[in-house]
């Protein structure tokens, strides 16, 4: 299977993932455009190379495609970008002239533009430092009661915001059109970052009506954005194809409570996440059991300090994979201790990154992946455990512990690096413990900063 991708940046997330994951099947024969042409925290991707790049396609079977990157390179950039709706429309037309001709199937996604909650400009536009949070409520209350009392941000810049909004959703309602000319065989419409209320929350439900009055049956919305490439790829691996999973909770009283970040159940959040990729749920006879370690209460953050640790959930790993989502931004740390005291013969992968969407998200593609690699006589153990390894270092190693320290104690990218190195022993101590639970052990595991900042760490284990 020829499989050709356009991730959103070049993120290890977003990048490394892909490739990582599908080397456990080695049938598959991936395509991506070189890491250099991606864009960054503050760079926008090459378009340009990605045109030549698509160019010089043969023959794919599937095309996955972030159109953020295409049309304002990047998902951070689809709310920096400054080019006009007709800048943009052109780029997309090309889009769609040369993708027509490369691939038999097109299956995309382009995100509703987030609101953050907060006065952090550095995935923003400056005037964010100063008026954020106040955007972010003056936006919730104007979609829940039709006004606001926040009335002390410059016209000039509520302006830019809101034409800004308004240029990104003329776009995403241009995909409508083509999805109703069955251009795409599934468009997505990703929620990044939601709220209960906000203009995103109301642009979303204005594209359900949307999809809903053309009857577009190959056309969802969903919460989450880092994951829907990874169900993407996966939705086109299983088409035609059948897997049946078993989703199993931690908390079964709990899932109905919403995960930070999100504006959707915990439940309809894998709902969403295993519809979204193609498989079936079936709770009497299955294919894979599907284990989320979510929270009882509330959902604990690594990043906010609220970390909470649960030291009673066990579980047996045999022919099952896991979504440790009971803290937000990383593991749960009395959870790992308990998963790696085991050794099992048949497990197929665990995830522990980010928000809950990203999070199940990820664990679905490798345990899908491999389940298939496995079945067809394609499956490369050693890439499992790779992958694996460094899902357990960055999720856990990193994310739950080391992390911290980098983040407290560093103020500039030199700070960063300086203070990572500080950890590379405490990290190689649970790539040891990590490396006798998977009976893997690397020569060499190498840990960088990619974006200069403590939430990306990219691992190397070779």
């Amino acid at each position: 299977m020829k499989i050709a991708v356009i991730p959103i940046d070049n993120r290890p997330i977003c990048y490394d993932i892909i490739s990582d994951v599908l080397s456990i099947d080695s049938s598959c024969e991936l395509f991506m455009p070189d890491i250099k042409y991606l864009g960054g925290l503050y760079s926008y991707s090459n378009r340009d190379k990605i045109f030549e790049f698509l160019n010089n396609l043969e023959n794919i079977d599937y095309l996955i495609v972030c159109l953020d990157t295409l049309a304002y390179g990047g998902l951070i950039s689809s709310r920096r970008c400054e080019d006009s709706f007709d800048e943009i429309k052109e780029k997309i037309e090309k889009f769609k002239n040369i993708a027509s001709k490369k691939a038999k199937k097109i299956l995309a996604f382009s995100s509703v533009m987030r609101i953050s909650n907060n006065n952090i400009n550095e995935e923003e536009k400056e005037y964010w430092a100063n008026y954020g949070k106040k955007i972010f409520k003056w936006s919730f209350d104007t979609h829940k009661n039709g006004t606001s009392d926040v009335n002390d941000i410059p016209e000039d810049i509520l302006k830019d915001y809101l034409d800004t909004r308004k240029r990104n959703f003329e776009i995403n309602k241009i995909y409508t059109d083509w999805a109703k000319e069955k251009f795409f065989d599934t468009l997505i419409f990703s929620k990044d970052d939601c709220a209960e209320f906000g203009l995103n929350v109301q642009e979303a439900f204005e594209l359900e009506k949307i999809k809903n009055n053309l009857r577009l049956d190959n056309v969802f919305i969903k919460t989450g954005a880092d994951e829907i490439p990874l169900g993407l790829i996966t939705r086109a691996v299983l088409k035609d194809k059948e897997l049946k999973i078993n989703p199993v909770f931690a908390y079964e009283n709990s899932i109905n409570l919403i995960s930070k970040y999100e504006d959707i159940s915990v439940k309809n959040c894998v709902l969403g996440q295993i519809g979204l990729s193609g498989c079936k749920i079936s709770t009497d006879e299955y294919d894979l059991r599907f284990y989320i370690n979510n929270f009882e209460k509330s959902q604990g953050d690594l990043v906010l300090g609220d970390v909470i640790n649960s030291s009673n959930n066990s579980i047996a790993l045999n022919n099952t994979f896991i979504a440790d989502i009971n803290n937000a931004n990383g593991s749960d740390n009395g959870f790992i201790q308990n998963i790696i005291r085991n050794k099992p013969d048949d497990f197929f992968g665990y995830c522990g990154y980010n928000t809950s969407a990203n999070t199940i998200g990820a664990s679905i593609f490798c345990a899908v992946i491999k389940y298939f690699a496995l079945k067809n006589n394609t499956y490369n153990d050693n890439a499992f455990k790779k992958y694996q390894m460094i899902r357990f270092l960055d999720d856990w190693g990193y994310q739950a512990n080391s992390r911290k320290y980098v983040r407290e104690n560093a103020s500039n990218p030199a700070e960063y690096k300086l203070r990572l190195k500080e950890k590379e022993n405490e990290l190689n101590l649970s790539a040891k413990q990590i490396s006798e639970f998977l009976n893997y052990y690397p020569e060499k595991i190498s840990y960088s900063l990619p974006w200069d900042r403590s939430f990306e760490i990219r691992i190397e284990a070779k």
